[in-house]
């Protein structure tokens, strides 16, 4: 018996060694930072045939956008983002939808309250929305939203993949044989799997035959506009984008900035491993609050791996954002401590709430946590 024993444990030590030596030799494979700045401009002729593909043909005056969602986890920038900027923009008819009836599940934070089910919206639209955005979700596989999405292509709809959602569209064959991009964690996994997508990098947003990919998260604020623009105009979409804190929203993208690095390991293992330290964040939910602002500091509070945000609103029941979508509080509490407190969201700018919270997680966590959220969100700090 004692013999057994030393034996046993002599194989797991083994076996341990083994695992560490690998994961050791991936690690120093790995480079110290990403590289790549910038990115090839945009020409006229490359951004007028960008705002060509994507304008409505159904209904050209005012189209049906349809964002689709799986109850139990969609990524929550990948659906609120398009919907409240759409939303605000107030060009075309926004439907935010589940695969059944009840709450979205949002990941990593929030939950909502859909417009309606994808039954429920064809029994509406028998003729299909003239969008369907398809967020990132916890299956690519749905057999219900795969379904749907190929039936809402045969019926015309321009169908739009934000971030990892270009996973979903390769199980569902829309993006066979076409040009594509998505986030720079899952590209090389999606090109293996589907060797006949033919990547463009350095371009966030691409087109394609009635299909269209981008790259991370932060890539819908810069799609909802050029969808804006494609739909009513550079004016309209110059002032939407003043009232989201932008300046420019082409397709220009440095996809080399973005990698997988040996600072990004060690951070998001190092905080993960600090399980005693872990904290919770209060975000107060008040009636009319900015959607997309709301989506942006929930989101990136909890891919630090130090924190998570929780909302919580003063009576029970969901609370309605500035663009009437409802959101259901994870807590009903009058205060939250103060030093776990979130600043009041209010109704900012966008892009200027997410640079606050980046600094701020950098105040509280350093550098390396910030760059991490930045890396996972695919976007630039400035």
């Amino acid at each position: 018996m004692a013999a057994y024993k030393r034996l046993a444990w002599r194989a797991v030590l083994g076996t341990t060694a083994l695992a560490m030596f690998g994961f050791g030799a991936w690690f120093v494979s790995l480079p110290q930072a990403a590289s790549g700045a910038g990115g090839p401009t945009i020409t006229a002729q490359e951004a007028d045939a960008t705002i060509a593909a994507l304008k409505p043909v159904k209904r050209p005056r005012r189209p049906v956008v349809a964002i689709i969602g799986l109850n139990e986890a969609t990524e929550t920038t990948d659906y609120l983002m398009p919907y409240g900027i759409l939303k605000r923009a107030d060009v075309a008819d926004v439907f935010a939808l589940s695969t059944r009836p009840g709450p979205v599940t949002l990941y990593p934070a929030l939950t909502v309250v859909p417009d309606a089910t994808i039954a429920e919206f064809d029994a509406i639209h028998a003729e299909g929305a003239d969008y369907v955005i398809v967020p990132a979700m916890s299956r690519d596989d749905n057999p219900e939203v795969l379904g749907w999405i190929r039936s809402q292509a045969a019926k015309g709809a321009v169908i739009v993949a934000v971030c990892a959602g270009a996973k979903v569209l390769a199980e569902s064959g829309l993006l066979d044989g076409k040009r594509a991009t998505t986030h720079w964690f899952y590209l090389d996994k999606l090109r293996s799997e589907n060797p006949t997508i033919s990547y463009v990098p350095d371009r966030r947003i691409v087109v394609d035959r009635g299909v269209v990919t981008t790259t991370g998260i932060s890539a819908s604020m810069p799609l909802s506009l050029l969808m804006i623009e494609a739909i009513a105009g550079r004016t309209k979409a110059q002032s939407v984008a003043a009232q989201l804190g932008l300046t420019h929203w082409d397709a220009r993208h440095a996809s080399g900035a973005f990698a997988l690095t040996r600072p990004f390991v060690l951070t998001s293992i190092g905080n993960r491993l600090a399980f005693w330290n872990q904290e919770q964040f209060g975000i107060e939910l008040t009636p009319g609050i900015d959607e997309v602002s709301l989506a942006l500091v929930a989101d990136v509070w909890s891919r630090t791996y130090r924190s998570r945000a929780l909302t919580h609103a003063r009576t029970a029941g969901s609370i309605r954002t500035h663009n009437g979508l409802r959101v259901v509080p994870d807590r009903v509490a009058v205060s939250w401590p103060t030093y776990r407190t979130l600043p009041a969201i209010g109704y900012r700018p966008p892009a200027h709430a997410l640079d606050e919270a980046l600094a701020a997680i950098e105040a509280r966590y350093g550098a390396p946590t910030a760059d991490l959220v930045a890396m996972q969100l695919e976007y630039a700090r400035p």
